[in-house]
């Protein structure tokens, strides 16, 4: 009868083999499982059926021109059904739904020529709206939404620097480095970006206390306690901006501003759940407890 003889060394050898490749098994499921846990794509590639379309000097719902279009899985901002200039037609794409605590994610890209006849600081310039009051809720001549903006910007003179990722504040304000920030805008740390790449945007943003902002993985600004307040925001319903009102909540929107911009990779965790452990839809990564919610 033949006999195995398992050596010391021999025998060590199988062990670590073993654990290894136990653990690499683990590390993969692990790393797998953090990176879809809780997200939710908010543009499926193929239409924007959840989302809602304003244009200035048109109703809600009419994607005047088909300014937001999409194609090869990208949602496109073009002007190219447009007749004569731009003449203010700022227009703003929102998901179907408020959010109030969450982390954001999404990737755009400037493109093209800024159309004929809008303005010269909308150039390589686009933005994420967040905290937005509804869009049925806007006059027919509003410009901008009141909410607070992600600013996307790209580099136009190669001698200056032009970050992106900043804040900016359409008929509201926030707390800079612990003042009231008296700017409507306020730069990022970021570098600037040139040409048509494609840039990595996220946004953490918990209720009416903080948001964090990041580009490309690096953080590049934060502040605190969004809420309804200042100009810039024209022709809106006097009703839906009570200043000094905290913003805890409300609607994300693509931006159009003449510039032509694709965004792509939309995705969204929320952040406000159970967070009792004993919980079964308990989340370790939720920021804000919402105990009737829990399902034990």
């Amino acid at each position: 009868m033949f006999k195995i003889i398992i050596t010391p060394i021999l025998k060590i050898s199988v062990i670590f083999i073993l654990c290894f490749t136990c653990f690499q098994c683990k590390s993969i499921k692990s790393t797998s499982t953090l990176s879809n846990d809780g997200w939710q794509q908010l543009f499926n590639g193929k239409d924007i059926k959840n989302w809602t379309t304003k244009i200035q000097h048109y109703k809600v719902g009419d994607n005047y021109g088909n300014t937001f279009r999409v194609e090869d899985s990208i949602i496109k901002v073009r002007y190219n059904n447009y007749e004569g200039d731009f003449n203010d037609r700022f227009g703003h794409l929102y998901y179907n739904k408020p959010f109030s605590y969450y982390h954001l994610v999404l990737e755009y890209r400037f493109t093209g020529d800024l159309h004929p006849g809008a303005p010269i600081f909308t150039k390589m310039n686009s933005g994420l709206m967040y905290h937005s009051q509804d869009p049925k809720t806007m006059s027919k001549e509003q410009d901008w939404p009141i909410s607070v903006e992600m600013q996307f910007l790209g580099g136009i003179d190669k001698n200056k620097d032009r970050p992106t990722g900043n804040m900016c504040s359409p008929g509201t304000h926030v707390f800079y480095q612990g003042k009231l920030a008296e700017k409507h805008c306020i730069k990022s740390s970021s570098k600037t970006y040139y040409g048509k790449e494609w840039v990595r945007a996220e946004i953490i943003v918990l209720g009416d206390s903080l948001v964090t902002q990041y580009i490309n993985g690096e953080k590049v600004l934060e502040y605190t306690k969004p809420h309804i307040g200042g100009e810039v925001v024209h022709r809106f319903n006097p009703t839906a901006k009570i200043d000094g009102t905290p913003l805890k909540e409300g609607y994300i929107a693509l931006q159009s501003e003449g510039q032509p911009v694709d965004f792509r990779n939309i995705s969204i965790r929320n952040l406000k759940g159970c967070m009792n452990p004993k919980a079964k839809n308990y989340r370790s990564y939720y920021k804000k407890s919402a105990p009737n919610t829990c399902i034990f």
